[in-house]
C-alpha cells in the first residue's frame, strides 16, 4: 500500500496498540499521510449516549496521550479523538465514513474462547464492513 493518505488507528489499550501505530506511523511518513487514533468508550444502552462516564474518559484521555507520544517519537503528528458510541465496529466504520479514511490499522492480542483463537467482535465487524483497506496487526502467540 503505498497511497494511504488518512490512517485511522482505533486503539483499547492493548498491547499490540503501540505495535499497530507505529506500524500506521511508518506508512505514514512513507506516503505523508494523516494519522488518526481513536478510543470508543463503549456506552450501555440502559444510559444515554452522552452519558458522563468519568473513569473511562480518563483511561481514553491517557490511551490517546499516548498515542500522541508514539507519533512524536516516530516524527508524525497523530490526530487524536475520543468518542462514545453504543458499538466500537460500527463507531469505527463510521469514522472511516466521515473522515474518507482509507486504510486502518487494527491492533489485537492473542486471545482464546473455548480453546480456539478468537477475534472477538469488533474485528469481524470491521472487516466486513470497512469500505478501505484493513489491516491487522496480532502480537504473536503466548
Amino acid at each position: 500500500m503505498n497511497h494511504a493518505t488518512r490512517i485511522l488507528v482505533p486503539i483499547n489499550g492493548n498491547p499490540s496498540d503501540e505495535e499497530a501505530l507505529e506500524l500506521a506511523c511508518e506508512t505514514a511518513r512513507r506516503s505523508k499521510a494523516q494519522v488518526y487514533a481513536i478510543h470508543v468508550i463503549e456506552v450501555k444502552r440502559t444510559l444515554p449516549l452522552d452519558a458522563e462516564l468519568r473513569e473511562e474518559a480518563e483511561r481514553g484521555e491517557d490511551l490517546l496521550n499516548l498515542a500522541e507520544q508514539v507519533g512524536e517519537r516516530l516524527g508524525v503528528t497523530v490526530h487524536t479523538d475520543l468518542l462514545q458510541a453504543r458499538d466500537v465496529g460500527s463507531a469505527i466504520v463510521d469514522e472511516v465514513l466521515e473522515r474518507g479514511i482509507d486504510l486502518v490499522v487494527l491492533g489485537i492480542i492473542y486471545k482464546k474462547r473455548f480453546g480456539e483463537f478468537d477475534l472477538g467482535q469488533t474485528v469481524p465487524y470491521v472487516l466486513k464492513h470497512a469500505p478501505c483497506r484493513v489491516w491487522v496487526c496480532r502480537q504473536p502467540l503466548p
